[in-house]
């Protein structure tokens, strides 16, 4: 593997021995002020409160009656570090007011749309669009799934900033959430910059097997998007946090690509028309192939490619994607639902509701051991700067890292 010596005008964390072991970087301690005084300022005069989500809201939100059962980690990480937080000094610190916390029944998918009904620690039946979206000035989503797609078309609606932050563990508030969002965004545009108005992406991937597959997305010289935190001013906005990402909407794809199923099952897909059109088994079990090209077969839509992303943090290994896919040197595609992000795939266009979802598949050493990206290429005009290699950042990226400092 080859060396990427890194500039001495980058921080110490780009250093080539944290690039190799990000657990190793030192990270200042949690601090819930300073997050959402950050992220977003102004506060003052704000109106604050937090959802959280439960297969049986009304009943595990009354009294907070959650706290004595086993389980539910990150509804208990929400009560603990923000509830808690908020109520024992952090509200008057920021000059902001409320402070609930509201429960809504979890959706079993990433970005599915929400059901309107939500419950206080009261126990009282409320509605998200009567009671919720139109009172608060930012609200806070901490919960199993991902809501980002659907809070963000909420916001426009109603003129509410919020944050999604699902999947809060441990890792993430002393790692992802720890850091200094003025610095993650000057990277994140630092990198959106080298990579903006790129007509194509090619990703090679390198199986166990010897064989080297490439999946080439077409994005058509079209404006680099960045996921970096920051969410100022009084303009209707959610934040993804953690966050660190430059991210493409594709207009086409072709190719293949390697997947890692749920349960451990390696498959080759492939991809015609921007689409994922079949899968076959590389190891494993055949009925998850078999379950999965079903789907595309019923339901098309479901392998539409709506997102290509580049991590732009050095930060630990968290077991969930929501920070994994922010690590700088790892990439992500996504099926599905993609107007969250500019795109044109609506909730609308797909047989099923269930079916909506914004599903990241995410390649990174930990998540696909089984196979490596040998090499990612972008190509714009007569450009071709080669920006990832076995998963770390290439010299291009690492000279756009060091600019401007």
């Amino acid at each position: 593997m080859s060396q990427v010596l890194t500039p001495s005008s980058l921080p110490d964390y780009f250093r080539e021995e944290i690039l190799l072991h990000p657990e190793n970087r030192q990270f200042p301690a949690f601090s819930l002020s300073k997050l959402l005084g950050t992220v977003f300022d102004p506060t003052d005069g704000c109106r604050v409160c937090i959802l959280i989500d439960f297969d049986q809201p009304e009943a595990l939100i009354k009294d907070f009656a959650f706290l004595n059962h086993d389980g539910f980690p990150v509804q208990k990480n929400a009560y603990k570090h923000f509830y808690q937080g908020l109520k024992a000094g952090v509200l008057d610190e920021l000059g902001m007011t409320g402070g609930e916390l509201f429960a809504y029944r979890c959706t079993y998918g990433s970005n599915l749309d929400l059901a309107d009904d939500v419950w206080d620690t009261q126990g009282r039946h409320l509605s998200l669009d009567a009671d919720i979206y139109p009172n608060y000035d930012l609200i806070l989503c901490i919960s199993t799934y991902s809501a980002t797609a659907p809070l963000t078309a909420k916001c426009k609606h109603y003129g509410f900033r919020g944050a999604t932050l699902h999947g809060l563990n441990d890792v993430i508030l002393n790692s992802g959430l720890a850091v200094d969002y003025h610095e993650v965004s000057a990277d994140a545009e630092r990198l959106r910059l080298a990579l903006t108005k790129a007509d194509a992406i090619e990703i090679d991937f390198a199986l166990e097997d010897g064989r080297v597959l490439t999946a080439w997305l077409g994005l058509d010289g079209q404006e680099a998007q960045k996921s970096h935190g920051l969410c100022l001013g009084k303009s209707p906005d959610i934040a993804n946090l953690p966050a660190g990402e430059v991210y493409f909407v594709p207009v086409d794809a072709h190719g293949q690509f390697p997947m890692k199923y749920e349960d451990g099952t390696l498959g080759v897909l492939e991809v015609k028309d921007r689409c994922i059109v079949h899968s076959t088994l590389i190891e494993g079990n055949q009925a998850t192939i078999d379950a999965h090209n079903a789907r595309l077969a019923d339901d098309p839509m479901t392998g539409t490619l709506g997102e290509l992303g580049f991590g732009t943090q050095v930060l630990p290994v968290s077991g969930a994607d929501i920070q994994d896919e922010k690590v700088l040197g790892t990439c992500h595609l996504a099926t599905g639902r993609d107007d969250h992000l500019g795109g044109d795939i609506l909730p609308s266009m797909f047989k099923k509701h269930e079916n909506s979802t914004h599903d990241d598949i995410l390649f990174a050493p930990h998540k696909t051991p089984n196979f490596n990206i040998s090499q990612v290429r972008m190509k714009r005009g007569t450009q071709s700067e080669v920006i990832i290699e076995n998963f770390r950042p290439a010299r291009y990226l690492i000279d756009a890292l060091a600019a401007d400092r």
